[in-house]
């Protein structure tokens, strides 16, 4: 292992480690300013939650992970050592943009946190973030295989960029309905994007990856094990959702960029998209449900995937535990399974596979309320 190696190794490890440690020491002081200024998430008929909790845990994510990032750059250049300006000069272009459409998404999840946004106005929000993106050259030019397709010309490439960053920030929010999932399944996904862009040598992204995944371990105990009579619970809220949603796109279709340097048998677009099939796969099956029935379907209700598994009987740290897990098998075989398999047909075993579980859902549901019944 050379110098430069170690080097980026350490920022790495001190970057996870500072954004961990300073999650850990602000996030309590939020929940402070949250409970004096009673600023809460009030409960109602579509939410689980039956006593208001503070939902501004997200406020922490967006300045740690850049205060880090800055922080280790600064003590770098003081060293003498200029890798980290090195990379972040070679990536300033799409960097610049995604920190730019963080900002705005940030901003937004505060008003929203904080006195509520149309979801029309949400939705021209995330559009905005997603042409920052593409402008910054973050988008899908190759879909390694994914319906036959790969490099893709310019004008199916934009709309289709702007439409994935639309479409997963939405999957990470409406997936955040119970304590634990959506920060459990962004760790996973953070987790596996920082090993892999590691092991392939792009040291910027494996940073970002592993600062953000730091930030939100802390948030995760506090919104699993927190407890309402101590004023130790908070959620993540639209400010964390959408932050961490354009970061997942961003670290995603970088991902899907770095196709030469990766083995032959490792499908990129596989790797990049895996840890977040479930709130994708999710939210495609609750808008056809909401339209089959009539239903708006951008307003919420309870049909999603961590409804059902509570409907089972299950308890929310369960359903929490069953999906995460979930998630993670699921990413491991999907990345084994695309050395034989195409993009096309490993996509659509996972629809069977998703089609499958949800049929056995309603079959324990309708059993559960049977003896619930009787």
């Amino acid at each position: 292992m050379n110098s430069t190696s170690i080097l980026w190794g350490v920022n790495i490890i001190s970057a996870f480690l500072l954004c961990l440690l300073l999650s850990a020491l602000i996030i309590p002081r939020i929940l402070q300013i949250a409970y004096r200024k009673q600023l809460f998430d009030e409960p109602n008929e579509r939410k689980l939650h039956s006593t208001p909790v503070p939902r501004l845990g997200g406020l922490a994510f967006k300045p740690l992970v850049l205060l880090s990032t800055v922080l280790l750059l600064a003590v770098n250049l003081s060293l003498g050592h200029r890798e980290l300006l090195d990379e972040l000069g070679k990536d300033a272009l799409p960097f610049t943009f995604t920190l730019c459409a963080i900002t705005l998404a940030y901003l937004v999840g505060i008003i929203d946190d904080l006195k509520g946004v149309p979801y029309r106005s949400k939705f021209v929000a995330q559009t905005i973030c997603g042409l920052l993106l593409v402008t910054g050259g973050v988008m899908l030019t190759d879909l390694n295989g994914l319906a036959f397709l790969h490099l893709l010309p310019s004008w199916m490439s934009i709309p289709l960029s702007v439409f994935a960053v639309v479409f997963i920030v939405n999957a990470i929010n409406l997936i955040d309905g119970i304590d634990g999932l959506a920060s459990g399944l962004c760790i996973i996904a953070f987790l596996c994007y920082g090993i892999t862009f590691l092991i392939y040598d792009q040291h910027t992204n494996a940073l970002l990856s592993f600062s953000t995944a730091g930030v939100i371990i802390p948030f995760y105990y506090y919104n699993v094990f927190g407890r309402i009579e101590k004023n130790t619970k908070v959620f993540m809220g639209d400010t964390g959702t959408m932050t961490t949603g354009i970061m997942l796109c961003y670290l995603s279709i970088r991902l899907t960029h770095i196709a030469d340097t990766l083995p032959s048998h490792v499908n990129p677009f596989v790797l990049a998209f895996s840890p977040m099939l479930i709130p994708c796969l999710d939210v495609v099956r609750v808008y056809i449900y909401r339209v089959c029935h009539g239903k708006n379907p951008f307003l919420p209700d309870k049909n999603h995937i961590h409804h059902r598994l509570l409907a089972m009987g299950l308890s929310q740290r369960q359903a929490m535990a069953i999906l995460v897990l979930a998630a993670l098998v699921l990413t491991v075989l999907n990345v084994s399974v695309s050395r034989r398999l195409g993009a096309t047909y490993l996509l659509l075993l996972d629809i069977i596979l998703w089609m499958l579980a949800n049929f056995l859902i309603n079959v324990r549901i309708k059993r559960h309320n049977l003896r619930t019944a009787i």
